[in-house]
This record gives C-alpha cells, structure tokens and sequence, in this order.
C-alpha cells in the first residue's frame, strides 16, 4: 500500500472529506430560471461517484441581478431549496461532500453563454424581466469595450447585497450542503470591489484597500451568521488579477478573513478584463499554484490549488511540497469523471475501487484482481510519461 497524502482524510471543522481532491464550482448554464434541472444531478453525481472528497456545485447568484445568463442557478428564494436538496442527497449518497459556491456576476451579467458567442445579450420577448435585469457594479466601467456600461450600486444597495449573500447562506444550509465557498475572483462582483481598475467610488466601499475589501469582510460576516459554525467556509480569490491586485493584497485580506470565519482561500487568478492567458504566454502544468503557495505561506491559511493539474503524482506532490492543502480537478475531471479512482490506482492505493460505487467498482476490481492483458484506455502514469510523449 502506498501512503498519501492525496487519498488522505482531511477533516476542517466539523467536516471530513475521504481525500483531498475537489470539483470545482464549474459553470453549467443549464437552469431553468435558476432551477437546477436533470443535467446538473448528472454532472454532480458524476463527479460524486468518480471518488471525488468534494464536489462543489457552480456559482449560484444570491439576486437575479447576478445571474451571468439565462441559464445560471439561482438561490435568491426560498423556493430554491428543495430543487438544490435534491444535488445534495444524490452527491452525499455517492460518499462524498456537498458543497455550492455563491455568486454574483456584477458587470459581467446578462450575457450569452460562453459557447453562444460570450457577447451581451440582446433583448427578446421571452426574458420577461429584462429591465430588472439590469448589469451593476462599483462603479459605472464596463468590462471592455464590447460590454454595456453598467450601473454603479447604490451605498444602500451594496449593504443589501450583503444580506442577500447572508440570506443565501441560510437557505444552503437548509439544502443540506455542508461546505460553502464565496466567489470574489474572475473578474465578478465581489472582485469588481476589490479592483482599482473597476472600483473608482468615492464612499466607504472604494478609494483605499481597506474600503475596497470591506465588501467582501462584510459579506463574510453576514455569511457566518448564517452558516453553521460546523461548516467550513471556502473563499475563491483572483490572487494575481494583472490588473494591480495581486499576491500581496491577496495574502492581507486572506489573514482579515479568517478571523472573521474563512478557513480555505480557493487560489484563481484573472478576470478582471478580458486579457488572456492569466499568467503570460505559456501555460504550463499547475501555473497556478505558485499563488496557493504563496497565500498559504504569508497569510498563514489553508489553500486549495488549481490550474492545469493532469496528473495524480503531480497532484500528490503539490500537497508533499506544502504548496496547498486541497486539489481542485477541474477540466481534466470533465474529460474524466473518475479521475480520483483513476489516480488512486497509478498512485498504487491500496483497493483503488474501494471509494467508488459498487456498481461499477466491483467489475473493474475484479476485472484488475485476475489481469486483462493490458492496461485501461486513461493509463499514463504521470508527468514523467507525459514528458515522454512529449
């Protein structure tokens, strides 16, 4: 048996994840009016049953204003919570833990889907209110040029986001989720505060950095009030946004929130306009995790790495290397729902199909126990035969 740190259990508060590997919050827009539908207790379930410790349900926007698009998941009603209950039993019956990341698109609302062009939407009769849904942020700037000027919220409108964000909480709790992650990265809202390039206001919520955090600290506060002290609390940062946020400011407000009750800094970059790639011309295998290293070092919390991570050994040696606590598999996940059983076995973890359902463990343990002659159709064992093939 091979010891790891990958398929280790980690426990944050009153909750046990079985190994270290999380699904990310990935965007779906595939709501129905900010109802989940079938496709996404398919795609949780998926990744639930592929072994993950975590699966992290997408940005679901606490006010319609927040919704990026037609299809973004709501939880801006009480009415949401059964329809989201239903992911959390589906994903919990699958040994792992439910989690749902909550949003707010800001400037970025109101678009097509990205596969539909990534443009603003026009108006059409179906969208009953579109006036309503109008796109706001800290100040009236646009994301780009192509992107509408939005509407900069008013003082006593972004004091009532904050408790929408902490009504939000409430009613994710009573879904049954039991982690929750904020999204302040990527260019929305709560990023779009943090930004001296997005936030000119001139009240207590722009001009210093300390205003330009409260925000985000307010939103936290209100969130804790809601959201079980049992309940590890996750935040999702753009740590370098080239932009003029970057790992310094991350790592300061990073020590702010967690004494106000953050326990993990979800480590992302970017956003914040529309140049690409995030960090230079070559994207390189975990080209992000030097900023979970670095907010894990300066600001003394936990992280959670992401970015271009392929490989169970490349994953594992992140952790040894004290450069993040937890892994977020996003796209190679979606190119392999059962990553986790798949790394577990090139890591050489003992009984690799022991974490996944039965229903098809069992037949591949059995179909390994007397050897087939060959190897599975995802065999490679990791960044040294990548390099190989290379």
């Amino acid at each position: 048996m091979t010891e790891t740190l990958l398929f280790s259990p980690m426990t944050i508060r009153g909750v046990t994840l079985k190994n270290r590997i999380v699904v990310p919050p990935m965007h779906q827009y595939s709501a129905v009016k900010g109802f989940p539908t079938d496709w996404h207790l398919m795609n949780a379930g998926k990744f639930a049953a592929g072994g993950a410790g975590l699966v992290v349900v997408e940005s679901t926007k606490v006010e319609r204003r927040g919704c990026g698009t037609v299809g973004d998941l709501g939880i801006w009603d009480d009415t949401f919570i059964e329809p989201l209950g239903r992911l959390v039993k589906f994903i919990k019956q699958q040994g792992a833990v439910a989690g749902i990341q909550l949003g707010h698109s800001g400037r970025k609302a109101r678009a097509t889907r990205p596969w539909e062009g990534d443009r603003p939407l026009q108006r059409t009769p179906d969208i009953e209110d579109w006036d309503a849904w109008q796109p706001v942020a800290p100040s009236a700037i646009p994301h780009s040029e192509r992107w509408p000027v939005p509407r900069a919220l008013e003082t006593a409108e972004v004091k009532d986001l904050v408790q929408a964000w902490g009504q939000a909480a409430r009613r994710a709790h009573e879904a049954g989720f039991d982690v929750l992650e904020l999204h302040g990265a990527h260019g929305y809202l709560v990023h779009e505060f943090l930004s001296e390039r997005a936030n000119q206001r001139t009240d207590e919520y722009g001009g210093s950095e300390t205003n330009r955090m409260r925000l985000l600290i307010e939103v936290t506060e209100a969130v804790r009030a809601h959201w079980p002290n049992q309940k590890p609390l996750f935040v999702r940062l753009s740590v370098e946004d080239n932009a003029g946020w970057g790992p310094e400011q991350s790592a300061r407000l990073a020590k702010i929130l967690k004494t106000k009750g953050v326990d993990v800094i979800d480590c992302s970059s970017g956003g914040i306009s529309e140049a690409a790639p995030i960090l230079g011309k070559e994207i390189k295998y975990s080209y992000q995790v030097p900023l979970s290293e670095y907010v894990r070092r300066h600001a003394d919390i936990m992280t959670m790495a992401v970015g271009l991570i392929i490989h169970g050994d490349q994953a594992e040696q992140i952790l040894r290397d004290g450069r993040a606590d937890l892994i977020a598999v996003g796209r190679e996940i979606l190119n392999n729902p059962n990553w986790p059983m798949d790394a577990a076995l090139k890591l050489g973890v003992e009984g690799p199909f022991r974490n996944v359902p039965p229903q098809f463990g069992y037949w591949l343990g059995t179909r390994a126990k007397r050897g087939f002659g060959t190897r599975p159709s995802t065999w490679q064992n990791g960044l040294q035969e990548a390099d190989k093939a290379s």
